[in-house]
């Protein structure tokens, strides 16, 4: 006998013997009563796994009884059964958060399909997603053997995640752990990938949309020309978190485009969010706006000139945009926007760069209770759609929406959980990054590092004669000898960015328009 116990609520019960009957004979046990009054009291006294409710009885009717069922059972799932069509009762039903409904006449399979799809529906996806993994594994494999330009890569990363997040939600850790060991391959392939073309991106026309061309390639031509555009930078957010996110905008947005680019070298906030938004690389920036460029060693914040950058690449493209710029980085700075947004309503485009998600990579290294909240890739995804969920930002979205503007949302750079010490030795003057680092007298594992001799190559700025860079490949992360066991146990399984990962350098960009 299965431990499946059913309560099944209907005035003509007796009618329904077949039905029970067919039910028995699959292994569930089923328990009968004929009014809503008799079902109220048998679901206190019984722990049942569901109900099956009729709608229609005298007495105390089925949404009555359901009401009162989830008074006492808010997680006892309910299957609503009724023989009208009216649509408010639909409505009353799926909002006390039935778990199904069906239309009499109903027939055996049917109330079989319901509980199968209530009972077992854990049980039944996590054995559908490990089998389709299994059979999509080989495929991945092959690819990854395979792959061989930016494209391919974006398409081989966008599904590693797909199968990252239909995993994480089924109970088989050894599927996880394989998908871990793929993507630890993926990394290890991409650096190399990165190591050999990413100089010729630089100069030559076969590149994909980069940090610096991004605006003028990618959103310039996806602006409204009518309602205006809403461009959201959310700092830090990786593609993963992207993904987890999306759902929550499509109440009230429907997504039209999505590419995945390429952040530049380093991929970190000072470099590639100010190449997004004066659309030049680093050593331009330097040399073209020197008022405004600073260098890792340089005193004083690096990314305080975005909206000057902004208003400077407009002006050099030759457009007449109306356009304000707001960076928040905190929840005040956030509600008083969302209150106020509605005053943008006259702009052609209102960028919000959103600094949430760095701040929150930053908090793991230094709160033990990040650390604990945010332990591995699902735990920082969930936490992301935590905040999201109930921050200023979404709430600027939804106004953004009933404005009808359309809507852009990007990032500048992704992270990745450092897992893995790489001895570096430099000068006191070497930067702190510790994905990347830039200074004179580099000393380093050749083998763990992509190493550029002359900054100038990819378009970098030299801060001494004999400066070089070198950019840190999958999972690692650069670590002094100096006090090294301290250092490592500190940074260890903490999120970092600056280096060459798929986490980090594969981003997207999605363009929405409001529902």
């Amino acid at each position: 006998m299965s431990n499946i116990h059913i309560l099944w609520v209907d005035d003509e019960i007796d009618l329904l013997k077949p039905h029970i009957v067919f039910l028995e004979k699959k292994n569930y046990k089923v328990s009968t009563c004929n009014n809503g009054a008799d079902a109220i009291d048998m679901v206190q006294q019984e722990n049942y796994d569901i109900v099956l409710l009729d709608e229609n009885m005298p007495g105390i009717s089925g949404l009555e009884t359901l009401t009162e069922i989830k008074s006492k059972n808010a997680n006892l799932p309910v299957i609503m059964i009724t023989k009208s069509e009216e649509e408010y009762i639909m409505e009353d039903a799926i909002g006390n958060k039935i778990a199904d409904y069906l239309i009499k006449p109903v027939n055996p399979n049917q109330i079989l399909l319901s509980l199968k799809k209530n009972l077992d529906h854990s049980r039944l996806i996590s054995e559908k997603t490990t089998s389709n993994y299994q059979q999509e594994f080989r495929k991945i494999a092959m690819d990854l053997s395979m792959v061989n330009s930016y494209e391919e890569w974006a398409e081989l990363y966008e599904k590693l995640v797909y199968w990252e997040i239909e995993l994480e939600n089924i109970n088989d850790q050894g599927m996880i752990e394989i998908l871990e060991s793929q993507k630890q391959e993926a990394n290890t392939q991409f650096f190399k990938f990165v190591k050999k073309n990413y100089t010729d991106w630089l100069h030559e026309d076969d590149k994909p949309i980069l940090s610096h061309t991004l605006f003028k390639d990618f959103i310039v031509p996806n602006l409204s020309p009518t309602n205006g555009t809403l461009l959201v930078v959310i700092d830090n957010l990786r593609y993963d978190q992207w993904r987890t996110i999306e759902p929550l905008i499509s109440d009230y947005y429907k997504k039209t485009k999505e590419t995945s680019y390429y952040s530049i070298l380093p991929t970190a906030t000072q470099y590639a969010r100010n190449a997004i938004f004066s659309g030049l690389m680093p050593s331009e920036m330097e040399k073209v706006h020197p008022e405004y460029w600073k260098n890792d060693t340089d005193e004083g914040g690096k990314n305080l000139y975005e909206k000057e950058f902004l208003a400077a690449q407009i002006k050099r493209l030759g457009m007449d945009l109306k356009h304000e710029y707001y960076k928040i980085t905190n929840l005040k700075a956030g509600k008083q926007l969302a209150d106020s947004y509605k005053g943008t309503k006259e702009n052609d485009l209102t960028v919000v760069v959103y600094n949430f998600v760095d701040m929150l990579s930053h908090s793991k290294t230094e709160m033990e209770v990040i650390k604990e909240l945010a332990d591995d890739d699902k735990a920082y995804r969930s936490l992301t759609v935590s905040w999201f969920k109930n921050s200023p930002l979404l709430s600027i979205i939804q106004k953004a929406q009933e404005m009808g503007q359309k809507l852009i949302i990007t990032t500048d750079h992704g992270t990745i959980n450092s897992k893995v010490p790489s001895k570096v030795i430099g000068d006191k003057n070497i930067s702190s990054n510790l994905r990347y680092k830039t200074g004179k007298s580099l000393s380093f594992n050749d083998k763990e590092v992509f190493y550029v001799q002359n900054p100038k190559d990819i378009f970098l700025p030299t801060i001494h004669m004999n400066s070089s860079f070198i950019f840190a490949k999958e999972d690692l992360f650069f670590a002094y000898p100096n006090n090294y066991n301290h250092f490592v146990k500190y940074y260890k399984n903490t999120y970092q960015h600056g280096g060459i990962s798929l986490e980090e350098m594969v981003i997207p960009c999605a363009v929405l328009e409001p529902k």
